[in-house]
């Protein structure tokens, strides 16, 4: 109890958390609920869980019946949510929900049509071409729990800014009129009264350009990358897509590759619009490479609409050391010496008509002058090839 009040105090005085706290938005007036997650590793069997509000005063929330002061402050629970059902200037601050000892922390903030929270949280842009079938989808942040006692969702009403009547959500051919804002309301019944939440989607409409088929470009081929051991790599693949509904994704063996960048191998991806194609990367990040990872299949694989797939499979090798880097290219000297030795041998050697094999052909022509060569001169000339150098000569004495 005394740490729970120490707790108390240090965020009523500083707003520090023991945690970082998950941010949640709500319009002013609206309903918002916020939900405990339950933590692995964490055996909470059938602990009570509270809730407790650091607002404009603290108390502890653990009925699943409301009490008259929350009702008064407009809230309820049920399970593992807590539900604001018209949310205040007085709902804004921090709550923590707590069970045995895990523990989670939130700060709620309420905003208005005209702050700048509003467009960065609860307007959704929409891209579509001319011609193409389109449903809106409604945002489901923060939706309250059906299950929760007395409150019934009556569903989810569409308007378009400007026209006060309902408009549809699907469109069978969407075109340059339809583009605008359009809000969803989805309103709950509860106590007797309705509580209602809205979005709105940003439609833009572009004219339809000429679509291929999508396609990974990079890497093109299945194929092998040498890599260093316990070092980081980065393998990016790369797509042109043409529908949004298109993706490119990393498999391990037959398992998806996690986004969790807490994992010592995980994904991440970008995408980028350009003249009617998406160009998006799936990136593959080692942190580390293992020798656990040189013994797996990592796949790249592209998903589209229109039922088209592809894939490129790559596996992972480990670079040669320069000692042994060293060693092979020694041996490939060697061998190429060797060849050249032996071609320029065969060049050289010499064969005549009776099958006498020799290494070099000696020819002297006769010469009246006196620069020619001396019988003297010549016979030097022999001796030296034939006895110092070992050569077999083939001797032409047109003398």
């Amino acid at each position: 109890m005394t740490v729970k009040i120490l707790l108390i105090l240090l965020t009523l005085l500083t707003g520090v958390f023991p945690g970082r706290p998950r941010e949640i938005f709500v319009k002013d007036g609206e309903i918002v609920a916020l939900y405990c997650p339950r933590y692995r590793g964490y055996d909470h069997g059938d602990a009570k869980l509270t809730w407790t509000s650091y607002t404009t005063q603290v108390m502890d929330l653990t009925n699943n019946v409301p009490s008259a002061e929350q009702r008064q402050m407009g809230m309820l629970i049920h399970e593992r949510s807590l539900v604001i059902l018209s949310a205040s200037v007085n709902h804004q601050g921090n709550y923590s929900c707590t069970q045995r000892n895990a523990s989670a922390w939130f700060r709620l903030t309420v905003v208005t049509t005209q702050s700048r929270e509003y467009k960065e949280r609860f307007q959704y842009p929409a891209t579509r071409y001319t011609n193409e079938a389109f449903t809106l989808h409604c945002p489901d942040v923060n939706v309250p729990a059906e299950n929760i006692p007395n409150i019934t969702s009556n569903g989810i009403i569409w308007h378009k800014e400007g026209k006060p009547s309902p408009v549809d959500s699907y469109f069978t051919s969407v075109e340059e009129k339809d583009r605008g804002v359009y809000t969803c309301t989805r309103s709950y019944l509860c106590y007797g009264r309705i509580h209602n939440m809205t979005f709105a989607v940003v439609l833009d409409i572009q004219p339809k350009h000429k679509s291929g088929q999508s396609v990974i470009v990079s890497p093109r081929k299945s194929g092998v990358f040498h890599v260093d051991l316990g070092s980081p790599k980065v393998i990016d693949c790369k797509a042109v897509l043409y529908s949004d509904f298109d993706e490119v994704f990393w498999l391990s063996g037959k398992s998806l590759v996690e986004t969790d960048n807490s994992l010592p191998v995980f994904s991440n991806y970008t995408r980028e619009k350009n003249d009617g194609e998406i160009n998006m990367t799936a990136s593959l990040v080692f942190k580390k490479v293992s020798e656990e990872d040189l013994s797996k299949n990592y796949t790249c694989k592209l998903e589209s609409v229109s039922g088209h797939s592809s894939f490129v499979t790559i596996n992972l090798a480990q670079k040669l050391s320069f000692f042994s880097l060293s060693l092979t290219l020694g041996i490939v000297c060697v061998v190429v010496v060797t060849v050249v030795a032996v071609v320029v041998y065969m060049k050289l050697k010499m064969d005549t008509s009776d099958g006498t094999s020799y290494d070099a052909f000696l020819t002297c022509y006769k010469s009246n002058t006196d620069a020619g060569l001396h019988e003297n001169d010549r016979k030097g000339q022999e001796n030296v090839l034939e006895k110092s150098f070992g050569y077999s000569l083939c001797l032409d004495r047109n003398v």
